[in-house]
């Protein structure tokens, strides 16, 4: 997908930091609120206080790349380590288990799928085994991106009636070539937790890696958990889950970019990196995809885990599952407005069967709202964080004009490249 660019003159002198800085500043007026809450997903805010400890972290190492962390900045070689040996442990992983940080979702789960093509590779003593991936038609792109840079076959299962993944459905699509299947904590189309104990046990029966992408819900479900919320256990916990990734910079609140990926043995880690020894500098190695990674990610990721603690995100999980409540309650109550599945975290897709679902998203962009999309069925989609819990009535109030101005007919398909 290329796109054109307007040729620019590459400016001749340089220009004063603070005329630059107003540019910039003023560049920015056009941009959607998303501090006020207008914008559906990309960012994600808990408290000023954790946003400026995030911050002041990550301005701290500024300047410092992780790539140089073993040689140069040892520091961050610590701060990396003791954030995966947390959050290792919040994850119920066993003794042996591993795990590294990456740029985000994409990232970790190209790294995971990478991982299991190896691990399936060096089982068979086949270096060319091709493999497929099985996995519910909600997994996120991201796997077939992966399965793209690597020649793999996607197979995408249709879902249980409740949205979830189809484990039966999910055990016909395997055969003799299957090297890894998902499940999602949540799914991003529609909110809910996969089924992964029965995964589990299905990964067990064939013994087929399973991936847990718990991107989106990792930092979150834990806590929902342990406040009573009817989330199964989706962790390490069970002994068939082999790789899981977690963002991060979602619900764990941390700057961008940072997430993290995790293996249950060094043996599921080992075909995740790269180390090669083909040019003059002589040996190169990097567990991760990327090879420069900011310092910031890293160091801000560690003092916003500290800042926080178990009980600071218990406090926020509470704040957020209440705000998701209120939401699907309000929604509810606008006359044909339903949600697509029952929401476990605070991701929330909706929309009205009788009415044109499009026009809908379109009275919300007029009232400054920018419209989440879910296209089957069409209707509007939110990945909800503390900066829309002041905005609730506003929003409701504005769904239900928008949806009262709509046709209500069956609306088209609804689209969005996200």
């Amino acid at each position: 997908m290329s796109q054109a660019f307007p040729r620019q003159t590459f400016p001749r002198h340089g220009q004063a930091p603070a005329a630059l800085l107003d540019a910039l500043t003023a560049m920015k007026e056009g941009d959607a609120d998303w501090r006020g809450g207008r914008v559906p997903l990309y960012v994600f805010g808990a408290t000023r206080e954790v946003a400026e400890i995030g911050r002041d972290a990550f301005n701290l190492f500024f300047t410092e790349n992780a790539l140089g962390a073993k040689r140069a900045f040892t520091s961050l070689a610590r701060a990396e380590a003791e954030v995966i040996g947390m959050t290792l442990a919040l994850f119920s992983a066993p003794e042996g288990a591993t795990g590294t940080m990456t740029s985000g979702g994409t990232e970790s789960i190209v790294l995971a799928v990478q991982a299991a093509r190896n691990f399936a590779r060096a089982r068979r003593g086949d270096a060319a085994h091709r493999g497929n991936l099985v996995l519910p038609e909600t997994a996120h792109p991201a796997f077939d991106k992966a399965a793209g840079l690597m020649d793999l076959e996607v197979r995408r299962v249709p879902l249980a009636a409740s949205l979830r993944a189809d484990p039966a459905a999910m055990e016909a699509a395997i055969d003799a070539d299957t090297i890894l299947l998902v499940g999602s904590v949540p799914c991003f189309p529609y909110g809910v937790v996969d089924p992964i104990p029965e995964l589990s046990e299905l990964a067990l029966r064939h013994d087929v890696w399973l991936h847990v992408d718990a991107c989106v819900g990792g930092y979150f479900a834990p806590f929902a958990r342990d406040l009573g919320r009817d989330i199964p256990v989706f962790d390490f916990a069970n002994p068939g889950v082999a790789s899981l990734s977690a963002d991060l910079h979602k619900f764990g609140f941390c700057p961008k970019p940072a997430s993290t990926v995790f293996y249950r043995t060094a043996a599921h880690a080992a075909g995740q990196g790269f180390d090669l020894d083909v040019w003059p500098n002589g040996r190169f190695a990097t567990s991760t995809l990327v090879g420069t990674r900011p310092g910031g990610g890293v160091a801000a990721a560690w003092a916003v885990l500290r800042f926080l603690g178990h009980d600071g995100y218990t406090r926020l999980a509470e704040r957020l599952l209440a705000m998701a409540d209120a939401y699907v309650a309000g929604i509810e109550a606008i006359p044909g407005m339903r949600m697509f599945g029952r929401p476990d975290l605070s991701i929330i897709a909706f929309g009205d069967p009788g009415r044109d679902m499009g026009a809908v998203a379109e009275g919300m962009a007029r009232r400054g709202w920018v419209p989440g999309l879910v296209r089957r069925p069409a209707g509007l989609h939110m990945m909800m964080s503390l900066l829309h819990e002041p905005v609730r009535e506003r929003y409701l109030a504005d769904l239900a004009a928008s949806a009262a101005e709509a046709p209500a007919v069956a609306g088209a398909a609804v689209n969005a490249v996200y």
